[in-house]
């Protein structure tokens, strides 16, 4: 992050520059088509004020990357239960809620896909961390990667509007198979 002391006029441009970012990403479906020029221009900004904040796109783009990770990774947030786990599931749908907008736009670009299956190996470990100690499953990382594809699908599924889901209705689905899967 270039801007080191975010006050509010720091934080309006970042969010109006990553705004302006995932109409791109939806428009042209490839990072690597997004261009810093044609973003400044959509959102009215100087290029030096892009780059006072950024030093590319790329850089956009893995700042949205890395506010979820760090959701997932939170390294406060042990997972020692399954009702950790379910827990975990609720902050997952309130980061997704909170941006969903923007995560319709972003997951319908192709450049997604790397990003989500690092999303779900994240959680997968954190997941199979929490269940190694009180499970019988002798193939309890597969059980769990089977788990979490589906809930990845679903996801995705959902932000391109391909289900007829609320976003709620699916975590709260989610939970669901979860407990059916692993009580």
């Amino acid at each position: 992050m270039k801007v080191q002391c975010l006050n509010s006029s720091s934080i309006k441009t970042r969010n109006l520059i990553k705004k302006t970012f995932a109409e791109l990403i939806n428009e042209k479906k490839q990072l690597s088509k997004i261009t810093v020029s044609e973003l400044v221009k959509k959102a009215n900004l100087t290029r030096s004020t892009f780059y006072t904040h950024y030093d590319n796109i790329y850089q956009v783009a893995e700042e949205y990357q890395m506010q979820t990770v760090e959701l997932l990774c939170n390294e406060d947030l042990i997972l020692n239960t399954k009702q950790d786990i379910l827990n975990y599931f609720d902050n997952i749908y309130v980061c997704l809620k909170e941006n969903e907008d923007t995560y319709k736009l972003l997951l319908n670009a192709k450049d997604s896909l790397p990003f989500l299956y690092k999303l779900k190996n994240i959680a997968s470990d954190k997941i199979y961390k929490a269940l190694i100690n009180n499970s019988n499953d002798n193939c309890l990382d597969h059980t769990i990667s089977f788990f979490m594809d589906g809930m990845i699908l679903e996801i995705i599924k959902y932000f391109k509007s391909e289900n007829n889901y609320t976003l709620k209705e699916l975590f709260d689905n989610i939970k669901i198979w979860f407990n059916n899967l692993f009580y």
